[in-house]
C-alpha cells in the first residue's frame, strides 16, 4: 500500500472535520473537543499560521487519516520543538505503517528539532508505535492553566 502524505487543503475540510470528531471522541484523547475548536484548527492548518501545519494521508485517492504538527522552541534543549498534536488513522488503515511513516516524515522535515507528542497511557498500541520510532517516556507530566 503506497501512502501519500500531503499538506491539508480547504477541499479536505469536511473529511478532516469528521475524522476529528471520531478521534476526539475516542479514548486516545483526554478532551472531547468541539466543532468550534475543530474548525479553528483546520482554519490554521489551511491558512498561513506559522505555528500549525496540517497533513493528510492518502491511499488510492482516499483520505485515510490526518496529522497536525505545532512548532515552538524548547529552552530545555536550546532548539526548535515540533509537537505532533494530532495523529489519526481510520480503522481500516491502522497497522499499515501510516502512522510511523508520518513520524518519519516529520523527523526528516525537521531534522534539527526536538520532536514531542502526548499519548494516553491506555493507548498501548500507539505507545508501541512511538517507541518503535524512537520516542521515549519523559519523567515528568504536563500541566495547563484552567480555562477562565
Amino acid at each position: 500500500m503506497h501512502t501519500i502524505i500531503r499538506e491539508m487543503t480547504e477541499e479536505d475540510r469536511r473529511e478532516i472535520f469528521e475524522m476529528m470528531k471520531v478521534f476526539y471522541a475516542s479514548p486516545a484523547v483526554s478532551t472531547n473537543g468541539s466543532a468550534e475548536v475543530f474548525q479553528a484548527d483546520i482554519d490554521h492548518c489551511v491558512g498561513d499560521c506559522p505555528y500549525l501545519e496540517g497533513y493528510v494521508f492518502q491511499v488510492e485517492q482516499k483520505l485515510c487519516g490526518y496529522g497536525m504538527v505545532a512548532k515552538s522552541f524548547s529552552t530545555e534543549y536550546g532548539k526548535p520543538c515540533v509537537w505532533i498534536e494530532d495523529l489519526y488513522i481510520r480503522e481500516p488503515f491502522r497497522g499499515e505503517g501510516i502512522g510511523s511513516g508520518f513520524l518519519d516524515f516529520v523527523a526528516e522535515k525537521y531534522p534539527d528539532a526536538i520532536l514531542k507528542l502526548e499519548v494516553e497511557k491506555e493507548n498501548e498500541r500507539a505507545i508501541r508505535v512511538y517507541e518503535k520510532c524512537g520516542y521515549e517516556t519523559l519523567p515528568y507530566f504536563e500541566m495547563k492553566r484552567r480555562s477562565q
